[in-house]
C-alpha cells in the first residue's frame, strides 16, 4: 500500500513554488499526494513566518493537524518553511507532535526526510538556508493555466522593519537560462499565464549580471509562443527604470500591470524604514509610470502605524493615496518583529491605531475601485475562465488588471461551455466594490 502524503502551503507564493517542488520530488518517488489533509498519512505544513498574523496561523495549522494525529487519522507531520527557519529549535520544542521540524535549506532532501520519519525517527535539522534550491521541477498546484515563475530567492533591501533577509539569506538570482528552460517547460504543460515573482523582481540580475536584467528577461520570455499573459509582481521604485517601462508598454504579452510597493509617502518615515523615496518623488514616478504606459494598472501595499507615524504622517498618506488613485491596494498595520531594527525604535504605535488607521485608507480605497469599476461599464474585456459557480450559476474568472489571489473577479454568462483556462471576450453589464459583472460577446 502506497503512503499518501498531502501539503499545507501556508503564506505567500513564492512559498508555493517550493511546496511544488518537494511535491515533485515525493511523486517522483512513488508517494502517492492527496490534497485533503484528512485522507494523508504525512502532512507536511510549509510555513509562513513573516508577521504576526502569518505566525498565528502556521501555529493554528500545526494544533490541528496534531489533532488529526492524536486521534489517528494520520500518522505523522514535517514542519518547514520561514516559522522553523526562523524559530528553529523553538518550533521543535513546542510542537513535539512534529516527527520533523527543518530549515528551508532542508527541502531538497525532503523525501530522505520522510523515509527517516516513516523509520519512526524524529528529524530536527536546519542546512544552511543558502542551500535553498533555486530551481527544479514542480507540480503545478494552482489552476493548470497559470503558474508562478520565481526567478530569486531571498533579499538583500534590508528594510528595518522585514525580517525576510534574515530567514531566507541574501538575494540570489536564477540564472537567466534555467528560468527561461523551466517557463518553456510550464509552456509546454498548457500554461499559458506566467506570473513572474521574487522577493524583489526588479532586482533580478545584480548579483549574477552587474546588472537588473528584469526587462531582458521579460522580452525573453514574451518570444515563448503558447504564453498569452505575462505579469510582474514586486517592483521596487527606485529600480522601475524607463527600459522596463518601454519593455512593459511595447511587448503585447506583458499585462499592463505594475505591483510597485511604497509602505508610505513621508519622506523621514520611509526614512526609517530604510525605503526610497519621498511624497514628491513617487508622485513622480507613478505620472511617470502612466505617461509611459497608457492604461496601466498600479498596485502597492502599504503599512500604517509604523514607529513613531504622526497623525499628521498618516494623514499625508491619506492624502496621498486619494490623489495618486492606485488601482489596486493593499494597506496592513504594522507588525513589530522581534529581530527586526524596528522592533528597537521607540515610540511604537499601537496595535489598535496601527489597524484603525489600516482600515481608513483600505475605506478610501473601496470608493476607488468602485468608481474605476463604474468607468468600465459597457466595456469590452478578455478574460480568463477559472470556474464555475453553481450557486450564482455563472462563469468566473480575471481580466489582465487583476492578479491571481490578490485581486477582483469578473464573474459573466455564456451561451455555451466554457473550458477552465479559456480566454474570452465579455462586455460589462454591472459592477461590484471589487468585481465585474458581465456577459461573454458572441463569437
Amino acid at each position: 500500500m502506497s503512503i499518501k502524503v498531502g501539503m499545507v502551503s501556508l503564506g505567500c507564493s513564492k512559498n508555493l513554488v517550493d511546496s511544488e517542488r518537494m511535491l515533485y520530488k515525493l511523486r517522483k518517488n512513488g508517494y502517492e499526494l492527496v490534497t485533503e489533509e484528512g485522507l494523508a498519512d504525512v502532512v507536511i505544513v510549509n510555513t509562513c513566518g513573516f508577521i504576526q498574523s502569518a505566525k498565528e496561523e502556521a501555529i493554528e495549522t500545526i494544533l490541528e493537524l496534531a489533532t488529526l494525529k492524536k486521534e489517528g487519522t494520520i500518522q505523522k507531520i514535517i514542519i518547514t518553511g520561514c516559522l522553523t527557519e526562523r524559530y528553529k529549535e523553538e518550533v521543535s520544542e513546542q510542537f513535539p507532535e512534529a516527527d520533523a521540524v527543518i530549515g528551508i535549506g532542508n527541502n531538497k532532501d525532503i523525501v530522505d526526510i520522510l523515509n527517516q520519519v516513516l523509520d519512526n525517527k524524529r528529524v530536527v535539522e536546519f542546512a544552511p538556508k543558502l542551500d535553498a534550491e533555486l530551481s527544479g521541477e514542480r507540480i503545478i498546484s494552482t489552476l493548470p493555466f497559470f503558474s508562478y515563475l520565481k526567478v530569486a530567492e531571498g533579499c538583500s533591501n534590508c528594510c528595518t522593519y522585514c525580517a525576510i533577509p534574515s530567514i531566507r539569506g541574501k538575494y540570489r538570482s536564477v540564472p537567466m537560462e534555467d528560468i527561461l528552460a523551466e517557463a518553456r517547460q510550464l509552456a509546454e504543460n498548457g500554461v499559458t499565464e506566467l506570473v513572474v515573482i521574487a522577493q524583489d523582481t526588479s532586482r533580478y540580475g545584480e548579483d549574477i549580471y552587474g546588472e537588473s536584467k528584469l526587462p531582458e528577461l521579460l522580452r525573453e520570455l514574451c518570444k515563448i509562443d503558447s504564453l498569452k499573459w505575462i505579469r510582474t509582481l514586486y517592483c521596487y521604485p527606485e529600480r522601475i527604470t524607463d527600459e522596463l517601462l518601454d519593455t512593459i508598454a511595447g511587448e503585447e504579452k506583458l499585462v499592463k500591470y505594475l505591483e510597485i510597493p511604497i509602505q508610505h509617502c513621508n519622506g523621514d518615515i520611509l526614512k526609517r524604514m530604510n525605503r526610497w523615496g519621498n511624497e514628491e518623488e513617487l508622485e513622480n514616478l507613478f505620472n511617470h509610470i502612466r505617461e509611459k504606459i497608457p492604461g496601466v494598472i498600479l498596485r502597492t501595499t502599504l503599512i500604517t502605524g509604523f514607529p513613531d507615524e504622526s497623525e499628521e504622517q498618516f494623514n499625508q498618506l491619506a492624502e496621498f493615496v486619494h490623489r495618486i488613485r492606485f488601482d489596486r491596494l493593499g494597506c496592513f498595520p504594522y507588525s513589530a518583529e522581534e529581530g527586526t531594527k524596528a522592533a528597537e525604535y521607540d515610540n511604537q504605535i499601537d496595535p489598535e491605531t496601527a489597524s484603525h488607521r489600516a482600515e481608513i485608507i483600505m475605506e478610501q480605497q473601496l470608493e476607488v475601485s468602485a468608481d474605476n469599476n463604474k468607468k468600465l461599464m459597457d466595456s469590452e474585456l478578455e478574460a480568463v475562465v477559472e470556474g464555475y459557480d453553481r450557486f450564482a450559476e455563472c462563469f468566473f474568472g480575471r481580466t489582465p488588471m487583476d492578479a491571481p489571489d490578490i485581486d477582483g473577479k469578473i464573474f459573466f454568462t455564456s451561451d455555451r461551455k466554457l473550458s477552465i483556462g479559456e480566454y474570452v471576450k465579455i462586455k460589462v453589464i454591472d459592477t461590484l466594490d471589487y468585481d465585474l459583472i458581465g456577459e461573454v460577446i458572441a463569437e
